[in-house]
């Protein structure tokens, strides 16, 4: 599959469920799914984010995520392009379970080694919010560190 960030389709878990970004118009999920990357690309008029390099929203969201300075969260020097139904961890609170993403949408983020500790930092961000999350192995025990709105001026 040819995407727009050309990143190796052949080693994702959900490839046999997409159908590549740029045969899909940047949807490669479904059509409320749009790719950020594909989106980035799309506004400038290109065909392929290695025509522009880094990705402005992508570069802005490790700058974000840097300029919380949560302790022991290590330095963010890229993000990745998640499927929300491998991020949408659920949050136990007093009136129930909560997810925050959808579960078709594409996202941008990580997962950082907590400094001293056997947990890790999940990182997830979009147009809109940035979550940090902490949790255990295989995303036990998630509890939410900062859910922010973005400001358009940052």
């Amino acid at each position: 599959m040819e995407t727009f960030c050309g990143i190796d389709c052949g080693k994702c878990h959900v490839r046999d469920s997409c159908r590549g970004c740029i045969a899909t118009g940047g949807r490669p999920f479904s059509s409320a799914g749009k790719c950020p990357l594909a989106a980035c690309c799309q506004e400038r008029g290109q065909e392929r984010c290695d025509e522009c390099g880094v990705c402005g929203l992508k570069a802005q969201l490790m700058r974000e995520f840097n300029a919380l300075k949560i302790p022991d969260m290590e330095e963010v020097k890229d993000l990745h392009i998640l499927l929300g139904s491998y991020i949408n961890l659920e949050y136990a609170f007093p009136s129930g379970p909560v997810q925050f993403w959808d579960d078709g949408q594409i996202y941008f983020g990580n997962q950082l080694r907590k400094k001293g500790s056997h947990r890790c930092y999940g990182l997830t961000a979009d147009e809109k919010y940035l979550l940090v999350c902490e949790y255990g192995q295989d995303g036990a025990d998630p509890e939410i560190i900062i859910l922010k709105k973005r400001s358009v001026a940052e």
